[in-house]
């Protein structure tokens, strides 16, 4: 479940940045499939979702997120 605090999100003890939690929370969808993946793969798309400074980055990063590029990346 996620929970706020003062600079971003919580699941399962890892801060989420805001724009990235914002995004998933938009698409149910989506965060859905992000819930359901291991530990490991979350982590890995967090922290690809640190690396971008955009809002539009962020929402086509999220929209993307079980797209071929992004899925090939957490698959490894």
């Amino acid at each position: 479940m996620l929970s706020a605090q003062k600079r971003g999100f919580m699941i399962e003890n890892v801060e989420l940045p805001v724009g990235f939690a914002l995004e998933l929370a938009k698409h149910s969808d989506i965060m859905t499939q992000f819930a359901r993946l291991p530990e490991q793969k979350r982590n890995a798309i967090v922290e690809g979702a640190r690396h971008i400074t955009s809002k539009n980055g962020m929402r086509q990063y999220v929209e993307n997120l079980f797209g071929e590029e992004i899925s090939s990346k957490i698959n490894q």
